[in-house]
């Protein structure tokens, strides 16, 4: 199975963690050095080789409708108003039907994505092709600009993910993750986060990751928006 050519980005959620700057703007829209969140996700895409991107909405939907719509790419984007949010796993089960694919590339838009970055999710995105198992991108603390954690996500063995144990190397998720959609479209629950899918594959040894070799810039909360801001100022 190779990559199908459609992205997804998730933005759908109310950026609590990003308030008060989230009060009248959703988090999507906030911006790095002239350019949003959101814009920066939809060029990293279309340089992956997206030719389809979809985009859930809930929280001020309409601002980010109305940005879409000013964007010369506006033609390669779809967005899916969510009435209630379906949190990550339900929102990206509930665009399935708008995808002839049995793969899905999908980014959290609360990162700030580099060049730099794009070998890495290339590299993903090829052994994907090889593989057929779901897979993540992920950043060692090193690496990692604007996320201050002391336990890590996940660790990597061999390719593949288990949960972070204590005392193991720090990784994070980047935000980034390509999908086999047939472990997620049969999934009873409408509304549900996709770490019940992910902790489902890594039971079945299923759940791959790749490590990526550039720096990592997360955006979450108004202090790593800080963060990051500087660097690139």
């Amino acid at each position: 199975m190779s990559f199908s050519n459609v992205g997804m980005i998730l933005a759908a959620g109310y950026g609590k963690r990003m308030m008060p700057l989230t009060q009248s703007v959703p988090k999507p829209l906030l911006n790095i050095n002239g350019i949003t969140l959101l814009e920066n996700s939809i060029n990293f895409l279309i340089k992956l080789g997206c030719k389809k991107i979809i985009i859930n909405t809930h929280y001020l939907n309409n601002q980010i409708v109305s940005f879409i719509n000013q964007l010369k790419e506006r033609e390669k984007i779809i967005t899916i108003y969510e009435k209630e949010i379906l949190d990550t796993g339900g929102g990206i089960k509930n665009i399935i039907p708008h995808i002839n694919s049995n793969n899905l590339l999908v980014v959290n838009s609360d990162v700030f994505w580099t060049a730099n970055n794009l070998n890495d999710a290339r590299l993903l995105i090829n052994n994907f092709d090889i593989h057929n198992n779901s897979t993540l991108l992920l950043s060692n603390k090193e690496n990692s600009y604007g996320l201050d954690k002391m336990n890590g996500d996940f660790i990597l063995k061999d390719n593949k993910i288990i949960r972070y144990l204590k005392g193991e190397e720090i990784i994070f998720y980047s935000g980034l993750q390509i999908l086999n959609v047939n472990s997620i479209k049969n999934f009873s629950d409408k509304k549900f986060s996709i770490n019940l899918i992910w902790d489902i594959l890594i039971n079945k040894g299923e759940l791959r990751g790749e490590l990526m070799k550039s720096k990592w810039y997360h955006v979450g909360d108004p202090k790593g928006l800080s963060i990051v801001k500087k660097l690139f100022s």
